[in-house]
């Protein structure tokens, strides 16, 4: 159908006012099935409504006359370029907000009354440095009462322990074990009488000497001692003499003199002997003494579970003669020693609880808010004051799972601020966190770049901009990322055409190319094409875009 035929349809059409089933086909152009009925007594809108269709029918029918042309030149448009050569940097760019190195909010887990603060709002303050400081008052005597407690429990321990070691029943003297009262098995009380140790190595005899010569004895001098029966003389010292004096028959005044005497093995306490020191001799006869000849006592109630000195034995002070076992010495110690433990946690609570009451930095930073002041009343968890450190600046960029493994700890980025025009400041990847999120099928990972001594116009809560150049190339050829085709092929002008595709430009052909790096807008070719070549891409198709344009236009 042509141009004219159509007019005289459309002039048909307008005589009975009305456009009955014109059809344009969809590839060609034309009306398909295209049909609506003009009703309504007003003139003017049938026109309007006829002079649409006959514009929409002309484009169609136009666009249809070309059609005998090259059908594939007209669905695509090629690009002429030239490979040249350039530098080629590629690099990850992500955005972020800005925090600070460290970022506290100090709080409290008292209530109380703020007898002091120690700084004002914008002040750099030190790890440590007192902020605040709290009445305290209650807590001092919180404190005093737990370290009582501490004490009782610590000698109510010291009990429990001795009677535990008591239960090695021990003489107190050295000796011989001349009896033992007791066996294995048998239930001790405390108390109880279960052996007996007599030193008898040295032998002591207690004799009356004249006053008046006694006073001239001293401790250590030497005396001679006469046995009855034996008269066997053996030499002794001088023990002790006794301050009081006696009266004797006859009004004879004298004084107790105590004599040691070594025992050469046959002397017992029957035996009956008189004594001189130097040129005096006792008034009387005397009977000789174990020096040490004592029970031994059990402390503390038990069972006899092992005789650890039997009879005859030697023993000296200090030793163990038998040995007892009891549950409930035992349980008093444990429990004795729970206690003990109960008390200093108890204590070491309230003097932690003491340092709550003073406030103090956590961090070195700045004040950026202080929200309570000296005189102030708090309550438990009471936001106080909050502290950034600004040593430093950092921020997190999400990279994409297909660059991730070109970041790496140490590179440098380059970051720009919406707020701050004109400047660029560098930073350091710092961290690369391998617990990536997934969104939509597509992974990223956390990279942490910090941004050291930073510019003072960079604060935190700024949102900025980040690049990281992963690889760049000098000096290489380069054409446009869209030039190369699957299988690494480019269109180049040979001028030859030896190409079956019609679709293909007059004079060029696919050459296969060897790639290097490349970015959003350039790609390296190490080989296949060199500097001056001619290339062609398609870029668009602009006969698509516009009947895809026209065709929501008429829906």
């Amino acid at each position: 159908m042509d141009e004219e035929k159509l007019n005289d349809e459309l002039t048909e059409v307008t005589d009975k006012s009305e456009i009955d089933d014109l059809e344009l086909d969809e590839k060609s152009g034309k009306m398909n099935n295209f049909k609506k009925k003009f009703s309504g007594t007003s003139k003017t809108k049938k026109i309007i409504a006829l002079i649409l269709v006959i514009v929409i029918v002309i484009v169609a029918v136009k666009a249809c006359s070309g059609k005998g042309k090259n059908d594939a030149m007209q669905a695509s448009t090629y690009t002429m370029d030239t490979a040249v050569r350039t530098s080629i940097v590629e690099s990850i760019t992500g955005t972020g907000t800005l925090e600070p190195a460290d970022k506290y909010t100090v709080t409290t887990l008292l209530k109380g009354d703020v007898l002091s603060d120690a700084f004002e709002e914008g002040d750099i303050v030190k790890e440590d440095q007192t902020l605040y400081q709290i009445d305290s008052s209650d807590m001092e005597t919180s404190i005093e009462k737990a370290q009582i407690s501490v004490s009782s429990a610590q000698r109510n321990y010291n009990t429990a322990v001795k009677a535990l070691d008591n239960l090695n029943v021990k003489t107190k003297v050295g000796g011989t074990v001349t009896d033992v009262l007791v066996e294995v098995g048998d239930e001790v009380s405390a108390g109880q009488e279960i052996a007996k140790v007599r030193d008898d190595s040295v032998m002591t005899i207690e004799l009356p000497f004249p006053a008046d010569e006694a006073d001239t004895f001293y401790i250590g001098q030497s005396a001679e001692v006469t046995l009855y029966g034996s008269f066997e003389t053996l030499s002794g010292t001088v023990a002790s003499v006794s301050g009081a004096t006696q009266v004797m028959p006859g009004n004879m005044i004298v004084k107790n003199v105590k004599i040691n005497v070594d025992n050469p093995g046959a002397i017992s306490e029957e035996q009956m002997a008189t004594a001189e020191v130097g040129t005096s001799g006792s008034t009387q006869s005397g009977k000789f003494q174990y020096k040490e000849n004592r029970s031994v006592n059990a402390e503390v109630s038990g069972e006899v579970v092992e005789i650890v000195n039997d009879e005859g034995a030697l023993v000296s002070d200090g030793s163990t003669i038998i040995r007892l076992e009891s549950d409930n010495v035992t349980d008093s110690v444990q429990s004795a020693s729970d206690n003990v433990k109960d008390a200093q946690i108890s204590l070491e609570n309230q003097y932690e609880n003491l340092e709550d009451y003073t406030v103090k930095s956590p961090i070195n930073g700045t004040v950026i808010e202080k929200l309570v002041k000296a005189g102030d009343t708090i309550d438990a968890g009471a936001k106080l004051c909050t502290i950034y450190d600004l040593s430093y600046l950092k921020m997190t960029m999400n990279v994409d799972e297909l660059d991730i493994n070109k970041i790496s700890v140490g590179q440098d980025v380059t970051i720009t601020a919406d707020a701050v025009e004109g400047k660029t400041f560098a930073g350091k990847v710092t961290k690369i966190n391998m617990a990536g999120t997934t969104t939509n099928g597509v992974t990223t990972y956390p990279v942490e770049v910090q941004i050291d001594n930073p510019d003072e116009d960079l604060l935190p809560g700024m949102n900025v901009s980040t690049e990281i150049v992963v690889s760049q190339a000098d000096d290489v050829i380069a054409i446009p990322v869209g030039a190369v085709t699957r299988g690494n092929m480019v269109l180049v002008k040979t001028g030859a055409n030896s190409s079956e595709d019609p679709s293909i430009p007059e004079g060029y052909e696919y050459v296969e190319v060897e790639t290097g790096i490349s970015n959003d807008s350039y790609v390296e070719i190490k080989s296949g094409i060199n500097e001056g070549d001619e290339i062609a891409y398609i870029f668009s198709s602009s006969s698509d875009m516009f009947y895809g344009g026209a065709m929501m236009a008429m829906g």
